[in-house]
């Protein structure tokens, strides 16, 4: 027993601490609130070759439609991987993070056949709508324009509320006073009608839904109907919202929590370079925001009173930067990459539309992790009780907190110590 040790037993035995109880095991296994066993999603590459695409939205015959941010084409992708081009749409004028951006399908195409798009023009971003028919999309006509417009900035994504309305996340375009300005739709969520009016019942009489955001790129609505946003923070703080009618987030006063009653906080937040996230989707329970500089796949667990649980990550650093998620027909997430948008690095194959299921897999069995102990308690593959770690399933005594091990899942949810990876 070296020195050291000795002297660390002699201390907490003059305190009337058993050194043999703090390194007996927990009977109860993990703490509450530990953070799950590593699991694998099952992926599946549905579509490559795409150039940088922004929004997918699923069509009644299955297929869906992806716009591509910098060639303004849409594209027709099916299950099976065929990937058309429905059209090339008119008057986007792509620059910076500007371009062809959001895809919403009307939640009665099966009478009116229209598809609603949110791009960048010449002057400023707008929503348009256009029919599709037999493969083809036809001549974009105006919702609504004036949309603020920047080099960065630009939010895009739209959605269809389950009340029938359009929603809309924009950004302040670099310009933070905007957000703050009830006069402006920039640094907002807006609420309109099919045909880009006001929607009844908004907050303030306008168009504005939500006001106080910097650049939103997500929208969700979970089961009982209660919205969520994501949020690109500046240079400390990203966030993902509960979205209240009238809510000022805060923007550009706070970044993150700000407390009282002044300004919303959010559920979640993240720093960005975990997260920087665009596009989120809804199912069973959890929230899934994909993360641009992050280059993952967030899992937001929601309580049954619209909070968050632990965010997981998924697919971390594995397909690079994470654009858009949406729920397909057969209840994976279909979610595309970004690597080719001036700020990735991509492959021969991107950009991808990935099928994911992200419990497909079951746990990573066979899977060796090498990392300090403290992080492998972070992860969920160890218990910590003080400093002394154990790993999980096995119960092995693997050294204290600050020690770096191999541990490999010999089962699900059993970590097993290795000598090296």
């Amino acid at each position: 027993m070296s020195s050291r040790s000795t002297m660390f037993r002699r201390a907490l035995a003059a305190a009337g601490v058993a050194a043999t109880t703090l390194l007996a095991p927990s009977p109860a296994g993990p703490p509450a609130g530990a953070a799950p066993a590593q699991t694998a999603p099952e992926v599946r590459t549905v579509a490559s070759g795409l150039e940088v695409p922004w929004s997918i939205g699923f069509l009644p015959d299955g297929s869906a439609l992806v716009t591509e941010r910098n060639t303004a084409r849409v594209r027709r992708v099916t299950s099976t991987g065929q990937v058309t081009t429905a059209g090339t749409v008119a008057g986007v004028a792509a620059a910076g993070e500007g371009g062809l951006l959001g895809l919403a399908v009307s939640p009665t195409f099966a009478t009116d056949r229209f598809v609603y798009l949110y791009f960048t023009a010449a002057s400023d971003n707008r929503i348009v709508r256009a029919t599709y028919q037999n493969g083809q999309l036809g001549t974009p006509q105006p919702v609504l324009t004036g949309i603020p417009k920047g080099t960065t900035h630009n939010g895009g994504r739209i959605a269809f509320g389950p009340d029938g309305m359009l929603y809309a996340g924009t950004g302040e375009t670099g310009n933070t006073a905007l957000a703050q300005d009830l006069g402006s739709l920039g640094g907002k969520i807006l609420r309109v009608t099919p045909t880009g009016a006001p929607a009844p019942g908004n907050p303030f009489g306008t168009r504005v839904w939500t006001y106080g955001h910097r650049n939103v790129q997500g929208l969700a609505w979970d089961a009982q109907g209660r919205m969520y946003a994501t949020e690109f923070g500046q240079n400390t703080l990203d966030e993902v919202n509960r979205i209240e009618p009238g809510g000022n987030y805060g923007w550009p006063i706070v970044e993150g929590s700000g407390g009282g009653t002044t300004y919303r906080d959010p559920i979640v937040t993240w720093t960005t370079a975990e997260a920087s996230p665009s596009g989120m989707a809804y199912l069973d329970g959890s929230l899934y925001v994909a993360a641009l500089r992050g280059r993952r796949l967030w899992e937001v667990p929601l309580t049954a009173t619209g909070g968050a649980g632990t965010p997981r990550a998924l697919l971390s650093g594995e397909y690079g930067r994470l654009r858009a998620v949406e729920v397909a027909p057969d209840g994976t997430l279909w979610v595309s990459t970004s690597n080719r948008d001036g700020r990735g690095t991509p492959v021969a194959t991107d950009d991808r539309i990935l099928a994911v299921s992200p419990d497909g897999g079951g746990p990573v069995e066979g899977t060796c992790v090498t990392a300090r102990n403290s992080a492998h308690v972070t992860a969920g593959r160890a218990t910590a009780y003080f400093i002394w770690v154990r790993a999980v399933g096995s119960n092995q005594y693997i050294g204290t907190t600050y020690a770096t091990t191999s541990l490999r899942e010999t089962s699900p949810g059993t970590w097993t110590r290795v000598d090296a990876c």
